[in-house]
């Protein structure tokens, strides 16, 4: 207040316009054109509770998506791709084995088209016919060495089709999808690793 304090220079930046704007029912400060820009706020307006929770969600969703992209510095066509081209595999697979493991390796192949499918029901597509022409082009790709192309072919559920989803950029980390698949092996495992329930029986309430 007296004026006798000091303040370095070097401590202030510096930005291109700092204006005051109302949003809502408040009032926001917003620092625009900065020299050195460390960090971006992002403003998000919906028309309720609700909305703004489904639009946070699904912003963090992305930049946790490009996090791991970073990271990893691997990605994978997404749409179902990974899934059914793995199913394909493991079908082929389990074939040369002649024991019951073939059964559960069958079973997991199986599984995995659960992804594909779920994708295309949730877009009101043709699942079954999605999936069987998705398959059929991993087949392809895993059969044909002329037609390797083939492995990044995922759901467009846009247009209900087929298409090469690493062209049309619609992919994924490939840590996402390592984790996912392990996670998911895992808790199978343990699941079947129970060979004991125990079980109660409701209480009888008729003689009270």
């Amino acid at each position: 207040m007296e004026g006798e304090e000091t303040y370095d220079a070097a401590c202030l930046g510096h930005a291109a316009e700092v204006s005051e704007e109302r949003v809502g029912d408040g009032e926001l400060i917003y620092i625009k054109g900065c020299a050195t820009r460390r960090a971006t706020t992002v403003v998000l307006r919906g028309a309720n509770e609700m909305a703004l929770d489904e639009i946070d969600r699904s912003l963090h969703d992305s930049l946790m998506v490009v996090k791991r992209m970073l990271e990893s510095n691997q990605l994978v066509a997404g749409g179902g791709a990974v899934e059914s081209a793995l199913s394909i595999y493991l079908e082929n697979f389990a074939t040369t084995l002649g024991s019951r493991e073939q059964l559960a390796i069958a079973e997991f192949a199986d599984a995995l088209l659960v992804i594909p499918k779920t994708l295309a029901v949730n877009a009101a597509k043709d699942a079954s016919e999605l999936v069987a022409r998705l398959r059929a082009h991993h087949n392809t790709s895993q059969v044909d060495p002329t037609k390797k192309a083939l492995r990044f072919t995922g759901l467009d559920l846009l247009q209900g089709k087929v298409r090469d989803n690493l062209e049309a950029g619609v992919v994924e980390p490939a840590i996402s999808k390592i984790k996912s698949l392990r996670f998911a092996t895992e808790a199978a495992i343990t699941i079947l690793r129970i060979d004991d329930m125990i079980r109660l029986n409701p209480k009888d309430d008729q003689g009270q």
